[in-house]
């Protein structure tokens, strides 16, 4: 499959990394993959965080090998529980300006990310919501765009935003929005959990046209089927 470091065109030779952003990845048995997605981070940003997420096949010590910082948790507590361990060790540190969350799986493009910082200092906005659903390049899938839809109407009635794609993982946050980011709901829930807590800041957003990546690699582990259930699953029960 392309890693991240081969998907994003990132940056002119030259360039300097970026030392105000920092991407933080939650990490769950991502081993065959995890060390290309921080490669290709770590050559535009300075900062990579993983929260590994009690994983059982060394996706932590590949990932501080390939150069991140490693936060543990002792057991798997889910996705939503990654994050908020990641947002709330990113937003402490010295000179901190924007977060980046990124999925560990070689979805999400460096270049993507690189542009939503970009447009976030531009024009002056505190969040930038990565959208799939702006132009055409990612196709999910029927099943998992219907529900992925279906999720943005729900997400945008409870919380008053106008997003065209609310469970996409890639998002640019500033830090004083980052400090309004308190999540409780530890799995998929934590998607349009994050939305309403960013959107109660008031604060000025964005969304930005993001191609996801289906690569045979996650279609094999059948994340985007499952994914599709528990957002399903969790928009019903919570």
């Amino acid at each position: 499959m392309p890693s991240a470091h081969s998907s994003g065109d990132s940056r002119a030779p030259g360039t300097e990394r970026d030392g105000g952003t920092w991407v933080v990845i939650p990490l769950f048995n991502e081993s065959s993959v995890i060390a290309g997605v921080i490669e290709g981070l770590l050559e535009v940003v300075e900062h990579v965080v993983c929260v590994d997420d009690g994983s059982t096949d060394g996706s932590a010590e590949i990932a501080e090998a390939a150069g991140a910082r490693v936060v543990r948790h002792p057991y798997n507590l889910g996705q939503g529980a990654a994050l908020q361990t990641g947002i709330g060790y990113a937003r402490e540190q010295p000179g901190a300006e924007f977060i980046v969350t990124f999925d560990a799986d070689g979805q999400h493009r460096v270049v993507d990310a690189l542009a939503m910082v970009a447009l976030a200092r531009e024009e002056d906005a505190a969040i930038v919501f990565g959208s799939r659903f702006l132009d055409d390049r990612t196709r999910p899938g029927l099943l998992k765009k219907a529900v992925l839809k279906t999720a943005v109407w729900v997400t945008n009635l409870t919380t008053g935003l106008t997003l065209t794609d609310a469970h996409n993982g890639l998002r640019v946050i500033r830090i004083d929005a980052a400090r309004a980011v308190n999540l409780k709901q530890d799995r998929m829930a934590h998607a349009t959990e994050i939305v309403l807590q960013l959107g109660r800041t008031g604060l000025p957003y964005r969304e930005f046209p993001v191609e996801v990546l289906y690569t045979e690699y996650s279609r094999a582990k059948g994340q985007s089927l499952l994914n599709s259930i528990n957002i399903l699953v969790d928009l019903v029960i919570n």
